[in-house]
Formats: structure tokens, C-alpha cells, sequence
């Protein structure tokens, strides 16, 4: 169901507001580029519910935001970080101060932030120790803010955006992977509605995980 069309204004939007990453006038010399890309440079991506916008996660803006998401119960089963605002801010502030291997994000859908992304380097990600990976592999780790979004096709709808984003941004990725939970199969329903296949179970240190490939090969057929 498409979400009716919002201007998109304010730090999240393409109005009124700089989204994070936008590029200052004047001749500085451009930091290099992170592991993962410059995912604020990502463009917008229509889906069948709506536009959906990543937008690098600030931790003073968006750390009490996430937070709350995290504190649901549906999502703490598997996320692991209920508790006060400072347990999430530790978690996204680990990423903000690394080398841009792992990015958070919020997913901004027709200018509203409604779920949390976090898009990573799986070659460079302790995931790598435990399958087998590629190259420029690129995960992706997701959750959905509200209840109302679940389990009604938004989930998949914005993976499949997602993961088309990373393989058009991304030349040197051929695929992109996840690993949610075996026990989440909600998750791991969506991710194989959204074009990835099921690989292999994958023993993680604080899970078993279903590891999800999208083949850059098979885009245009899952």
C-alpha cells in the first residue's frame, strides 16, 4: 500500500533541511572514501510503500529515537540493546567513531524515519571469521520501528529497495548478505521475498544465523 506522498523537509527530507553528508560549498579537499561508500550520497529509492531515503544516523538527534525502537519487545529479542538511551548511543557510537566500515542509517520513508539500518563491509565484519565470504560482500542489518509496519510486505518492499541500492552503488559488491536470527522467521520470510536466498545455517558467537545472499547475477530473476 503506497503511503500517501509527504513533502520531505527538515533534517530528514530533500526540502528544507541538509541531510548528513551533504557537500559544503568551496574547493576542501574530499575525505577519502569509507569501506562501505558514501552512503549519505545514496540517492532516494521509490518502492511499492513509499520513497525511502538512508540517512546516516547523528547520535544526539537519533540515539533516543532508535532507543525507543530497540526497547520493544519484538525487537530486544533479537537486537539485544533494551535498556536506557546511553546502552543504544554506545552501540551507534562505536560505528560513528570507526573507519566507516559499518554505517547506521535511518530509513526515512516519504520523510517520517521509521527503521534502522545498518550497512557493513561483511569482508571486514567479524562475520568473515565464521563463512565464507567475498570480497566487497555487503551486509545489511535491519529493523522495523513500529509495529503497524510488520508484517504486512513494508519489510520486503525496503529490503529489496536496500539491497538494489548497494548493487548500484556499490560496482565492486556482487552480493549482499544478512544473517538474522534462525528463530526470526519473520525475517528471515521477508528477506527471501525480497529477492535473497537461503545459503547455510551460520554458527555466530550470540546466535545461529540464517545467512540471506542477493546475487548481483540474479537480481533481475529473484
Amino acid at each position: 500500500m503506497q503511503r500517501p506522498q509527504e513533502q520531505q523537509t527538515g533534517p530528514y527530507g530533500a526540502g528544507g533541511g541538509v541531510l548528513p553528508g551533504a557537500r559544503p560549498s568551496g574547493r576542501a579537499t574530499a575525505p577519502p572514501v569509507p569501506p562501505v561508500g558514501r552512503v549519505a550520497d545514496w540517492p532516494a529509492r521509490p518502492t511499492p510503500v513509499g520513497t525511502l531515503r538512508l540517512v546516516p544516523v547523528e547520535e544526539e538527534r537519533d540515539a533516543a529515537l532508535v532507543a525507543g525502537w530497540m526497547n520493544d519487545p519484538a525487537v530486544a529479542a533479537f537486537w539485544e540493546l533494551a535498556g536506557p538511551v546511553e546502552t543504544t548511543a554506545a552501540h551507534l557510537r562505536a560505528q560513528l567513531r570507526g573507519d566507516g566500515r559499518s554505517v547506521p542509517c535511518l530509513g526515512v520513508l516519504d520523510g517520517t524515519p521509521m527503521s534502522y539500518w545498518e550497512i557493513y563491509r561483511a569482508d571486514l565484519d567479524p562475520l568473515a571469521r565464521h563463512c565464507a565470504v567475498r570480497p566487497h560482500d555487503t551486509g545489511v542489518h535491519v529493523l522495523l520501528g513500529s509495529a503497524a509496519d510488520r508484517g504486512r510486505g513494508v519489510g520486503k518492499a525496503l529490503l529489496r529497495a536496500v539491497a538494489d541500492l548497494v548493487l548500484d552503488r556499490r560496482a565492486e559488491c556482487a552480493r549482499v548478505l544478512a544473517e538474522p536470527d534462525v528463530r526470526n522467521t519473520a525475517s528471515v520470510a521477508a528477506f527471501l521475498s525480497a529477492g535473497f536466498r537461503f545459503a547455510s545455517e551460520v554458527q555466530l558467537p550470540e546466535k545461529l544465523a540464517a545467512l540471506m545472499v542477493r546475487d548481483r547475477e540474479l537480481r533481475t530473476t529473484l
